[in-house]
Order: structure tokens, then C-alpha cells, then sequence
């Protein structure tokens, strides 16, 4: 049996609103072993982010509240811990980037005092001791004059910078895993590539697990080694890289990737795109969410929500159809 880092088991997580209880994330479950990089993708709404936030207990209550499930960091239950103990692990053990790092980070405090910060509470430093291994870490991530800019202002950093910084805090304390929640949606393509590039440097140097977050199958083909694809607050389908881009048999993820430009076709072909919105679900679906988008669906789609089933040990997939024959986008 093999031990993993992570271990998340049939979590779900709701929103009470005005219109209803939203079922954002419907029994979803994952291993992330160490040092893996595994790539979490769909459209906006799918649950990526609210289960990421669900296992670092980071879901607001109210409206949000985690009504199922484990999350089991070391054998411990990352969800069942007190308030003191799940601290300790946010930051100190597992760490998280987020989307938008201009309102991530504190626009009244300056860079050095917001990185020598986690490193006081989770490592004991002292301001000294905080403000040299920060100078140390603003030079990991590639910013230079480390030193002088400690006493800037997020204002004063570029969105690319401030991407930087915030992968400078979120490594501050060597945590084992690192969770990046769309990174580089706001950032300039040259710039999205750097991050990226220097993520994958980070990871070999330090030896770190990675979840990556993201809408963008392009950025996950050269970063991640296996793939969960989300829809509806379900997982879908999950397989290696490699195995997801060659065979992909969820008529999501065939969508998802027909959406991407080809560089190598010879003739030029329309993109294609999904038709239709994804789901706001105010019921927990008993019929497959996608079924109203899916040129394959058939009538069982709309009376049964499917499980994921392995079609061999690398590769899961919840899907009546068969679409081993090609594209049905016409």
C-alpha cells in the first residue's frame, strides 16, 4: 500500500445563499504523494478552488460550511483539528498561493515586514534572523536587490513582482506542500512562463509537492505529472499527463482540449467551444451534470450520475459513453 502525503476522501462542501444551499464540491477524493505535481483543472464554478480551500479549513462560515469528508495530512484529519493545530499546518507545513496577489497581500504593510512575518510565528525567528532568510528568499524567486526592497510596498512591485513575493511567502517555511490557486490568470503570457519555469526549478531544488489550480490544460502539460479534471463539483476524470492528452475520454476534458489552438495542424480549424453554462447546483445532481452540454449523452445520463471507473490504473473516468471513436463536436 502506498503511503501518501495527502489523502482526500469523499469531501463535500455547501454555501448556504439567498436562493438555496449551493453543493459546490460533491464527494470528491484524491491522493497527492511527495514530491508530485498534480494538475487540478476546469471552467470557473467546478469546485477547484473551494475544495483546495475546504482542505486548509480556509471555506468562510457562514455561508460555507464542510458538511463530509477527510482530508488526512500524515494520518492526521486536516478537518477534525482545532483551531491552533490547523494554524500551525496553513502556512508552516502546507502553504498556498493565491489568484490575485495584490489583494493577497497587505497593501499598508511592506514586503519585509509581511515575509519575516510567518517566519517569527511558525519558525520562531527573530526579526533579524526573519529579515535575512526574507532577503534570501526574495532572491530564490528571482527579485533582485532583495535587500532594498524589503521596505517597499506591494504598490510598488509590478504583478509579476508581487507573484513572486507571494511564492516567497508561501515557501518561507519549507512547507511539504504548495498549493497554487491560478497563479498567473493576471499576468502577461511572457510572465506567466517565467512563474511557471520558476515553480518547476523550486520544486526540484526543494524537493516540495505541488497542486496546481488552473483553467488552462496548456499550462498543466508542461508542469504537472497526473491530472484530475473537475465539472459540477465532481471529479471527472483523472490520469496521468501524458494518458489524459493522448486518450482523453471524458466529452468535457475532449472539450476542454479541442479548445486549444494546435500549432501543428496543417489546415486551419475553428476552435471549438462548449456550448451552454456550467451548473449552479441547488441539488446535489442524481443524473450526470453535464449531460445537458454532452453531444454523447443517452438516456441513462439523465437518470444516473456515474462514478469514476478505471480503465486502467492510471486512469479514472466517470462516463456512460463511449468515446474512444473520435470527436462528436461537429
Amino acid at each position: 500500500m502506498v503511503d501518501h502525503l495527502l489523502s482526500v476522501q469523499d469531501l463535500e462542501t455547501q454555501f448556504k445563499t439567498p436562493e438555496g444551499i449551493v453543493h459546490a464540491v460533491n464527494g470528491v477524493s484524491f491522493d497527492l504523494s511527495e514530491g508530485e505535481t498534480l494538475g487540478v483543472v476546469g471552467e470557473s464554478g467546478c469546485g477547484k478552488s473551494v475544495t483546495m480551500l475546504s482542505v486548509l479549513r480556509l471555506v468562510q462560515s457562514p455561508p460555507g460550511k464542510i458538511v463530509a469528508g477527510k482530508a488526512l495530512f500524515h494520518g492526521k484529519d486536516l478537518l477534525q483539528l482545532n483551531s491552533e493545530d490547523i494554524r500551525a499546518v496553513r502556512g508552516g507545513q502546507i502553504s498556498m498561493v493565491f489568484q490575485d496577489p495584490m489583494t493577497s497581500l497587505n497593501p499598508v504593510m511592506t514586503i519585509g515586514d509581511q515575509l519575516a512575518e510567518p517566519l517569527m510565528l511558525h519558525l520562531n525567528m527573530t526579526r533579524a534572523q526573519a529579515n535575512k532568510r526574507s532577503v534570501e528568499l526574495l532572491g530564490l524567486v528571482g527579485i533582485p536587490r532583495a535587500e532594498e526592497r524589503l521596505k517597499d510596498y506591494p504598490h510598488q512591485y509590478s504583478g509579476g513582482m508581487r507573484q513572486r513575493v507571494m511564492i516567497a511567502m508561501a515557501l518561507s517555511c519549507n512547507p511539504q506542500i504548495l498549493i497554487a490557486d491560478e497563479p498567473t490568470t493576471a499576468l502577461d503570457v511572457t510572465i506567466q512562463a517565467q512563474i511557471i519555469e520558476l515553480v518547476k526549478r523550486l520544486r526540484e531544488e526543494l524537493g516540495m509537492a505541488i497542486i496546481w489550480i488552473t483553467h488552462d490544460l496548456g499550462v498543466v502539460a508542461g508542469l504537472a505529472q497526473r491530472v484530475i479534471v473537475m465539472y459540477g463539483g465532481f471529479i471527472i476524470e483523472e490520469a496521468e499527463v501524458k494518458e489524459l492528452y493522448a486518450n482523453p475520454r471524458h466529452p468535457y476534458t475532449l472539450g476542454l482540449l479541442g479548445s486549444l489552438p494546435k500549432i501543428h495542424e496543417e489546415s486551419r480549424t475553428k476552435l471549438y467551444s462548449i456550448e451552454g453554462m456550467p451548473p449552479v447546483l441547488y441539488r446535489k445532481p442524481t443524473s450526470c451534470p453535464f449531460a445537458p452540454r454532452c453531444a454523447w449523452a443517452m438516456e441513462r445520463c439523465w437518470n444516473e450520475n456515474p462514478v469514476l471507473e478505471s480503465l486502467n490504473p492510471n486512469h479514472r473516468v466517470a462516463c456512460f459513453a463511449d468515446t474512444t471513436n473520435g470527436s462528436k463536436h461537429a
